[in-house]
């Protein structure tokens, strides 16, 4: 898989719109979640998304610090249904951190999981903090990652 890093403004309108597509696929549909995705955020965060045979299969947006939470951050984390069979979800976290650490020079990272998610993350370094809570009907935690 390739991964490409973009800003907002660099994203074609093809790349926005497969990235809009897969996050509605899988956030509202399969997820069965009525939310609002389209929240203006896409605007100040960098694209990090995967590409397997021209179609994008793995995306996440990154913060830099002060932009989501204080530290740095990780959102809106998604692989295709499909493809979640390859690690795909692993190699997008890795991709994540490593433009975090490139573009923002950061090792502090702050990440909205959802719950079940909770050892996923904790193989990226992750740690709970704090009390589980509803985001979008949903039950999140906080998760910090305090070095590479």
């Amino acid at each position: 898989m390739n991964f490409k890093i973009k800003s907002f403004s660099e994203l074609t309108t093809t790349e926005l719109y497969n990235i809009l597509q897969l996050r509605s696929e899988v956030f509202v549909v399969e997820q069965d979640c009525v939310y609002q995705d389209i929240d203006f955020k896409d605007q100040i965060s960098l694209h990090v998304f995967g590409i397997k045979e021209d179609k994008i299969v793995a995306y996440t947006r990154i913060f830099k610090p002060g932009d989501y939470f204080g530290n740095a951050s990780i959102g809106r984390v998604v692989v295709a249904t499909e493809e979640r069979k390859y690690g795909f979800g692993h190699a997008v976290m890795k991709a994540s951190l490593k433009a975090i650490k490139t573009h923002f020079k950061v090792d502090q990272i702050t990440i909205s999981a959802q719950k079940y998610l909770k050892k996923f993350y904790e193989s990226h370094q992750f740690i709970q903090v704090g009390e589980e809570y509803l985001e979008d009907g949903i039950p999140h935690i906080r998760m910090d990652r305090n070095s590479n």
